[in-house]
């Protein structure tokens, strides 16, 4: 959770004006009363929905290039337009874009751009201000990964030319993603707490901790959305549903453990993200080697392809998702099973341990001395499992993938830690990590040879210059359907690949929907495919179907 890149020659005619990481603590119904004498109509035009989970409270405000919308995750903005925006099928459509074009050299990127927004000041937005957002934005937040572009030049109002300092196929999700600032209102230390923009809705007003209050921007260019007024509540998970409880809100993400918990008046709603859990494994042998930071490098253990390939082909991922997941999700096996860039080619069959068995038995893994641990020239089959002791989930799905790898002979040592100590340890022990490859450029930096450098990308220092040759090709591709090509071959040629058919690299178990309770009232359309953390991507299919019981406080 796919979200396709298309090629300018495929983009969409139709513009959108035509169409935590804690443990969970047991249930409580104490947090939030609900006193009948506090309880209020409420408009059914006005929606309340908690967004700490993923959105979140912004700390430096709603400013695009600082992080709001974009970066880390990825979600609507509300506040400013974008160049592009997702369709519910994932593919990519205009925003405030008309079309755009790519140079044969793959370096200069040309956007036509609409000529009847304003922003929410009255001011006319022109591509002076598309320049000055991207302009400013280099170097402004390492999240926003901006380092490939050279500079943004506005031809006149309505044309913006992007020059690259290498090609780039991905750069489209730059422009998908980064909501468009005005020049002429932008200061750097105000703008996130009092922002103007040319979205569908206006800011009104931020209380720090507590909520935001938008209102509908009555010029917006584009389709506008039902409701008129947006209270953003920036409650952890757990009051949140309390919050939910109490009948004060009208949607709300909750934890997957409380995925078979009803609660009066709402309805669970799993909306697919392909965010995909998996094993990284160390791929290089222990030969001594340390990090700059002085953090060990290598594992003699999981830098045997036979561990690996065993480890995909003998656990039961359809028995996690059951079982740990409550089925809310999806097996998994490239990390990407689900984008249009995944390939089919690149997965195994699973949970077969008599052909796992055979793979270790035929690499010399056997247990001689009967402790039900394989061995191999003196090595034992074992190695540290590293998860985040503050996710329940990453607990409870490296404790079942541990049992299931002590049925095939190998072992597990469980190690839950925190993020400082797990990534100080990335590069010689396993590590459940979770990942959401939307952009493409995510699948060039978690596979593309790279030195230890302490990012969680690439955290099993993979090497193969076969698959660096495919991801080059595909990031500098101008065409995107041909891009695609490379990012599949990338995982399995036939021959080789980062996927589990061939290095296996990862092993990846499961997609986890995102869950949330939402009001009966509710109707939120279709969801944008595989966007299950954008939960407001598609605002404007929203509406109320039904208000008669609906009180809020």
């Amino acid at each position: 959770m796919g979200d396709p890149i298309i090629s300018s020659s495929q983009v969409s005619d139709e513009l959108v004006s035509g169409g935590s990481d804690e443990l969970v603590p047991e249930d409580s119904d104490e947090s939030v009363s609900r006193n009948s004498d506090e309880l209020v109509s409420k408009s059914s035009d006005e929606l309340v929905v908690n967004v700490n989970s993923h959105t979140g409270e912004p700390e430096t405000g709603f400013d695009p290039l600082l992080g709001w919308g974009c970066g880390h995750v990825n979600f609507e903005p509300l506040i400013q337009s974008t160049l592009f925006k997702s369709a519910d099928d994932g593919s990519i459509i205009n925003d405030l874009a008309t079309n755009y074009s790519i140079s044969s050299d793959g370096k200069n990127w040309t956007v036509y751009i609409r000529d009847d927004v304003k922003f929410t000041d009255g001011e006319n937005l022109t591509a002076e201000d598309v320049a000055f957002t991207f302009n400013t934005a280099i170097g402004s937040n390492s999240e926003l990964d901006m380092s490939n572009l050279e500079k943004a030049t506005a031809i006149n109002n309505t044309v913006v030319e992007f020059k690259l300092k290498e090609p780039q196929s991905s750069f489209i999700w730059r422009l998908r993603y980064v909501g468009i600032v005005p020049e002429h209102a932008y200061k750097k230390e105000t703008y996130g707490s009092n922002p103007i923009g040319s979205g569908p809705y206006k800011f009104v007003e931020w209380d720090k901790g507590q909520q935001a209050i938008l209102e509908l921007n009555e010029n917006y260019y584009g389709k506008k959305p039902y409701f008129k007024k947006i209270t953003l509540l920036f409650l952890d998970k757990d009051t949140a549903l309390a919050a939910v409880k109490s009948g004060d809100v009208d949607i709300a993400e909750i934890e997957i453990s409380h995925a078979n918990q009803t609660v009066d008046g709402y309805k669970l709603v799993a909306l697919p993200a392909a965010r995909a859990q998996g094993l990284s494994f160390p791929i290089q042998n222990n030969t001594g080697k340390k990090s700059l930071q002085g953090d060990p490098i290598g594992n003699n253990v999981t830098a045997d392809i036979a561990i690996r390939k065993a480890l995909n082909i003998g656990i039961d991922r359809k028995a996690l998702l059951e079982g740990v997941i409550y089925g809310k999700g999806a097996v998994e096996y490239t990390g990407v099973d689900q984008r249009n860039f995944g390939n089919p080619e690149a997965k195994v069959n699973d949970s077969n341990p008599e052909e796992a068995i055979k793979i270790l038995e035929n690499a010399g893994w056997k247990d001689t001395d009967g402790d039900g641990i394989r061995e191999n020239n003196g090595t034992k089959a074992e190695f540290k499992l590293y998860y985040s002791a503050a996710d329940q989930t990453r607990q409870a799905l490296s404790v079942a993938v541990s049992e299931q790898a002590k049925e095939l002979g190998i072992k597990t040592d469980l190690v839950g830690a925190s993020w400082d100590e797990i990534y100080a340890n990335q590069y010689s022990s396993a590590v459940l990590y979770a990942y959401s490859s939307i952009d493409t450029f995510n699948l060039y930096q978690q596979y593309h040879s790279k030195e230890a450098d302490n990012t969680y990308k690439n955290p099993g220092l993979y090497n193969n210059s076969v698959v660096d040759g495919y991801l080059e090709t595909a990031l500098r591709s101008t065409d995107q359907d041909q891009a695609t090509k490379y990012w599949k071959l990338a995982a399995y040629d036939g021959n080789t690949g980062f996927g589990p058919a061939g290095d296996a690299t990862w092993l990846w178990l499961v997609t986890i929907d995102y869950l949330y309770m939402a009001d009966e009232t509710l109707d939120i359309g279709t969801p944008q495919k595989n966007s299950g953390a954008d939960v407001l991507g598609n605002i404007y299919e929203w509406k109320r179907v039904d208000t008669a019981s609906s009180t809020f406080k």
